[in-house]
Protein backbone atom coordinates (compact mmCIF):
# COMPACT_ATOMS: atom_id res chain seq x y z
CA UNK A 1 0.00 0.00 0.00
CA UNK A 2 1.34 3.47 -0.93
CA UNK A 3 1.16 6.51 1.72
CA UNK A 4 -0.94 9.07 1.10
CA UNK A 5 1.14 12.34 1.91
CA UNK A 6 -0.50 15.41 3.19
CA UNK A 7 0.70 18.75 1.92
CA UNK A 8 0.39 21.73 4.39
CA UNK A 9 -0.14 24.66 1.61
CA UNK A 10 0.79 28.57 3.05
CA UNK A 11 -1.12 30.71 2.12
CA UNK A 12 0.34 34.90 2.34
CA UNK A 13 -1.82 37.47 2.91
CA UNK A 14 -3.30 39.22 0.31
CA UNK A 15 -1.70 42.75 1.41
CA UNK A 16 1.09 41.64 0.46
CA UNK A 17 0.31 40.04 -2.69
CA UNK A 18 -0.78 43.43 -4.12
CA UNK A 19 2.32 45.26 -2.76
CA UNK A 20 4.21 43.26 -4.59
CA UNK A 21 1.81 43.73 -8.04
CA UNK A 22 1.95 47.46 -7.66
CA UNK A 23 5.58 48.23 -6.80
CA UNK A 24 7.01 44.94 -9.02
CA UNK A 25 9.97 44.41 -6.47
CA UNK A 26 9.81 41.10 -5.27
CA UNK A 27 12.30 41.86 -1.80
CA UNK A 28 9.29 42.94 -0.25
CA UNK A 29 8.01 38.98 -0.14
CA UNK A 30 11.25 37.24 0.02
CA UNK A 31 12.52 39.48 2.88
CA UNK A 32 9.48 37.85 4.62
CA UNK A 33 9.96 34.49 4.07
CA UNK A 34 8.06 34.03 0.48
CA UNK A 35 10.11 31.75 -1.79
CA UNK A 36 11.34 33.63 -5.13
CA UNK A 37 9.16 31.19 -7.42
CA UNK A 38 6.33 32.14 -5.38
CA UNK A 39 6.57 35.68 -5.19
CA UNK A 40 7.40 35.73 -9.47
CA UNK A 41 4.36 33.97 -9.86
CA UNK A 42 2.65 36.83 -7.97
CA UNK A 43 3.47 39.52 -10.67
CA UNK A 44 2.24 36.78 -13.54
CA UNK A 45 -0.93 35.75 -12.05
CA UNK A 46 -4.19 38.11 -12.78
CA UNK A 47 -5.43 39.47 -10.05
CA UNK A 48 -8.08 38.37 -7.58
CA UNK A 49 -10.87 40.08 -6.12
CA UNK A 50 -10.53 39.56 -2.23
CA UNK A 51 -13.51 40.16 0.18
CA UNK A 52 -12.88 41.67 4.09
CA UNK A 53 -14.53 43.44 6.77
CA UNK A 54 -14.34 46.81 7.57
CA UNK A 55 -14.39 46.32 11.06
CA UNK A 56 -10.78 44.95 10.75
CA UNK A 57 -9.33 48.10 11.46
CA UNK A 58 -11.48 49.28 14.02
CA UNK A 59 -10.25 49.45 17.94
CA UNK A 60 -12.16 47.27 20.32
CA UNK A 61 -13.61 50.13 21.83
CA UNK A 62 -15.45 51.09 18.49
CA UNK A 63 -16.66 47.74 17.99
CA UNK A 64 -17.81 47.79 21.18
CA UNK A 65 -19.89 50.80 21.25
CA UNK A 66 -21.01 49.07 17.68
CA UNK A 67 -22.06 45.50 19.08
CA UNK A 68 -24.56 47.52 21.38
CA UNK A 69 -25.65 49.93 18.68
CA UNK A 70 -26.42 46.32 16.41
CA UNK A 71 -27.79 44.70 19.26
CA UNK A 72 -30.15 47.45 20.36
CA UNK A 73 -31.22 47.77 16.29
CA UNK A 74 -31.78 43.55 16.20
CA UNK A 75 -34.53 44.00 19.21
CA UNK A 76 -36.66 46.75 17.75
CA UNK A 77 -36.22 44.31 14.50
CA UNK A 78 -37.81 41.73 16.36
CA UNK A 79 -40.29 43.18 18.49
CA UNK A 80 -41.48 44.69 15.60
CA UNK A 81 -41.50 41.49 13.59
CA UNK A 82 -43.25 39.98 16.10
CA UNK A 83 -45.74 41.78 16.74
CA UNK A 84 -46.75 41.84 13.11
CA UNK A 85 -46.57 37.85 12.89
CA UNK A 86 -49.28 37.70 15.66
CA UNK A 87 -50.80 40.34 13.80
CA UNK A 88 -51.37 38.36 11.12
CA UNK A 89 -52.02 35.22 12.85
CA UNK A 90 -55.19 36.78 14.68
CA UNK A 91 -56.65 38.59 11.66
CA UNK A 92 -56.57 35.52 9.55
CA UNK A 93 -55.36 36.87 6.47
CA UNK A 94 -53.68 35.17 3.74
CA UNK A 95 -51.66 36.11 -0.15
CA UNK A 96 -52.97 32.63 -0.80
CA UNK A 97 -56.30 33.36 -0.45
CA UNK A 98 -56.13 37.29 -1.44
CA UNK A 99 -55.61 38.08 -4.86
CA UNK A 100 -53.33 41.34 -5.30
CA UNK A 101 -54.31 43.23 -8.35
CA UNK A 102 -51.37 43.48 -11.63
CA UNK A 103 -49.45 46.63 -11.04
CA UNK A 104 -46.82 48.48 -8.84
CA UNK A 105 -47.49 46.94 -5.49
CA UNK A 106 -47.57 43.06 -6.41
CA UNK A 107 -43.82 44.38 -8.31
CA UNK A 108 -43.40 46.23 -4.97
CA UNK A 109 -43.76 42.50 -2.54
CA UNK A 110 -41.79 40.87 -5.46
CA UNK A 111 -38.59 43.31 -4.64
CA UNK A 112 -39.00 42.79 -1.08
CA UNK A 113 -39.24 38.93 -0.85
CA UNK A 114 -36.03 39.27 -2.88
CA UNK A 115 -34.37 41.49 -0.94
CA UNK A 116 -35.20 39.19 2.01
CA UNK A 117 -33.94 36.11 0.45
CA UNK A 118 -30.45 37.59 0.98
CA UNK A 119 -30.55 37.11 4.96
CA UNK A 120 -33.47 34.78 5.20
CA UNK A 121 -34.47 31.11 3.41
CA UNK A 122 -37.51 31.53 1.11
CA UNK A 123 -39.97 29.21 3.12
CA UNK A 124 -39.22 31.38 6.06
CA UNK A 125 -40.12 34.46 4.23
CA UNK A 126 -43.26 33.02 2.48
CA UNK A 127 -44.29 31.72 5.87
CA UNK A 128 -44.01 35.04 7.42
CA UNK A 129 -46.33 36.65 4.57
CA UNK A 130 -48.55 33.25 4.77
CA UNK A 131 -48.00 33.00 1.05
CA UNK A 132 -48.23 29.93 -0.42
CA UNK A 133 -45.02 28.53 -3.16
CA UNK A 134 -47.26 28.07 -6.04
CA UNK A 135 -48.61 31.48 -5.39
CA UNK A 136 -45.25 32.78 -5.35
CA UNK A 137 -44.16 30.74 -8.44
CA UNK A 138 -47.52 32.12 -10.71
CA UNK A 139 -46.69 35.40 -9.64
CA UNK A 140 -42.86 34.98 -10.98
CA UNK A 141 -44.41 33.69 -13.91
CA UNK A 142 -46.37 36.59 -14.70
CA UNK A 143 -43.54 38.78 -14.13
CA UNK A 144 -41.28 37.10 -16.78
CA UNK A 145 -44.13 36.70 -19.54
CA UNK A 146 -44.41 39.93 -19.98
CA UNK A 147 -47.27 40.31 -21.99
CA UNK A 148 -49.89 43.79 -21.99
CA UNK A 149 -52.92 41.84 -23.76
CA UNK A 150 -53.51 39.33 -21.96
CA UNK A 151 -54.80 38.83 -18.79
CA UNK A 152 -52.83 36.30 -17.41
CA UNK A 153 -49.68 34.69 -18.16
CA UNK A 154 -50.20 31.68 -20.64
CA UNK A 155 -48.61 28.26 -19.51
CA UNK A 156 -45.66 27.75 -21.93
CA UNK A 157 -45.81 25.03 -24.42
CA UNK A 158 -43.80 23.87 -27.37
CA UNK A 159 -46.31 24.32 -29.56
CA UNK A 160 -47.28 28.03 -27.99
CA UNK A 161 -47.16 30.65 -30.66
CA UNK A 162 -44.91 33.96 -29.88
CA UNK A 163 -45.74 37.12 -29.91
CA UNK A 164 -44.10 37.73 -33.38
CA UNK A 165 -45.98 35.05 -35.13
CA UNK A 166 -49.35 36.83 -33.32
CA UNK A 167 -47.94 39.96 -34.50
CA UNK A 168 -47.46 38.65 -38.10
CA UNK A 169 -51.46 37.09 -38.32
CA UNK A 170 -52.53 40.39 -37.12
CA UNK A 171 -50.81 42.18 -40.21
CA UNK A 172 -51.94 39.74 -42.48
CA UNK A 173 -55.73 39.74 -41.27
CA UNK A 174 -55.94 43.78 -41.20
CA UNK A 175 -54.19 44.64 -44.27
CA UNK A 176 -55.44 46.07 -47.21
CA UNK A 177 -53.48 43.99 -49.50
CA UNK A 178 -55.18 40.46 -48.12
CA UNK A 179 -58.82 41.97 -48.01
CA UNK A 180 -60.06 39.75 -50.77
CA UNK A 181 -58.42 36.57 -49.32
CA UNK A 182 -60.96 34.47 -47.09
CA UNK A 183 -59.26 33.61 -43.72
CA UNK A 184 -58.92 29.80 -44.64
CA UNK A 185 -57.14 30.87 -47.30
CA UNK A 186 -55.55 33.28 -46.09
CA UNK A 187 -53.71 30.58 -43.39
CA UNK A 188 -52.34 28.74 -46.64
CA UNK A 189 -51.27 31.87 -48.17
CA UNK A 190 -48.94 32.39 -44.96
CA UNK A 191 -48.35 28.89 -44.94
CA UNK A 192 -46.78 28.79 -48.37
CA UNK A 193 -44.98 32.20 -47.90
CA UNK A 194 -43.22 30.75 -44.68
CA UNK A 195 -44.47 33.35 -42.40
CA UNK A 196 -46.18 31.59 -40.10
CA UNK A 197 -47.06 27.72 -39.35
CA UNK A 198 -50.78 27.84 -37.92
CA UNK A 199 -53.37 26.20 -39.23
CA UNK A 200 -56.72 27.66 -40.06
CA UNK A 201 -58.86 27.08 -37.23
CA UNK A 202 -55.79 29.07 -34.91
CA UNK A 203 -56.67 31.92 -37.32
CA UNK A 204 -60.28 32.02 -36.44
CA UNK A 205 -59.47 31.81 -32.95
CA UNK A 206 -57.15 34.35 -32.84
CA UNK A 207 -59.63 36.57 -34.68
CA UNK A 208 -62.60 35.87 -32.02
CA UNK A 209 -60.62 36.03 -28.97
CA UNK A 210 -58.32 39.71 -29.98
CA UNK A 211 -61.76 40.99 -31.80
CA UNK A 212 -59.70 41.61 -34.97
CA UNK A 213 -61.66 43.24 -38.15
CA UNK A 214 -61.04 42.50 -41.88
CA UNK A 215 -61.52 45.64 -44.22
CA UNK A 216 -64.21 44.99 -46.31
CA UNK A 217 -63.61 47.63 -49.28
CA UNK A 218 -65.53 47.03 -52.55
CA UNK A 219 -63.22 46.25 -55.31
CA UNK A 220 -65.67 46.19 -58.03
CA UNK A 221 -68.31 49.70 -58.77
CA UNK A 222 -71.77 49.61 -57.14
CA UNK A 223 -74.30 47.79 -59.84
CA UNK A 224 -76.57 50.53 -61.34
CA UNK A 225 -80.04 49.81 -59.84
CA UNK A 226 -81.65 51.81 -62.87
CA UNK A 227 -82.30 50.14 -65.59
CA UNK A 228 -82.94 50.91 -69.60
CA UNK A 229 -84.99 54.00 -69.63
CA UNK A 230 -87.04 54.76 -72.98
CA UNK A 231 -86.88 59.11 -73.56
CA UNK A 232 -90.76 58.20 -76.10
CA UNK A 233 -93.31 56.15 -76.02
CA UNK A 234 -93.20 52.79 -78.02
CA UNK A 235 -89.65 53.29 -78.10
CA UNK A 236 -88.88 50.44 -76.17
CA UNK A 237 -91.69 47.22 -75.46
CA UNK A 238 -90.44 44.34 -72.89
CA UNK A 239 -92.74 41.94 -71.61
CA UNK A 240 -93.24 40.96 -68.06
CA UNK A 241 -94.38 36.99 -67.01
CA UNK A 242 -96.36 36.14 -64.20
CA UNK A 243 -96.76 32.73 -62.92
CA UNK A 244 -100.81 31.93 -61.54
CA UNK A 245 -101.01 28.72 -59.79
CA UNK A 246 -105.53 27.15 -60.65
CA UNK A 247 -107.29 25.45 -57.64
CA UNK A 248 -106.66 22.48 -59.79
CA UNK A 249 -103.04 22.56 -59.41
CA UNK A 250 -102.31 23.78 -62.75
CA UNK A 251 -100.40 26.83 -64.04
CA UNK A 252 -101.15 29.47 -66.26
CA UNK A 253 -98.47 31.95 -67.68
CA UNK A 254 -99.73 35.64 -68.02
CA UNK A 255 -97.59 37.40 -70.75
CA UNK A 256 -97.81 41.43 -70.68
CA UNK A 257 -96.20 43.54 -73.51
CA UNK A 258 -95.34 46.98 -71.58
CA UNK A 259 -94.46 50.25 -72.87
CA UNK A 260 -91.27 51.27 -71.46
CA UNK A 261 -91.62 54.76 -71.19
CA UNK A 262 -95.11 54.98 -70.07
CA UNK A 263 -95.35 51.37 -67.98
CA UNK A 264 -98.65 50.81 -69.72
CA UNK A 265 -99.89 47.60 -70.61
CA UNK A 266 -100.35 47.16 -74.92
CA UNK A 267 -100.68 43.42 -74.98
Amino acid sequence: MMATVTRNLRRQDHRLRELVRSTGDVRHAIHRGVPRSTAHGWLKSPQTEVVTLAVSDMDVLRLQQELVTLRRRVAKLIAVLRLLVIWLKLSGFSLASTRIPDGPGKLTLMRAIEQSRAVLPLRVVLRVLRLSHSGYDSWKREKECGFDDLPSCPRTSPHQLTPDEVETIKKMVTSDDYRHVPTGTLALLALRLGKVFVSSSTWYRLIRSYGWRRPRKRIHPAKPKVGIRASRPNEIWHIDMTLIRLLDGSRAYLHAVIDNFSRRILA
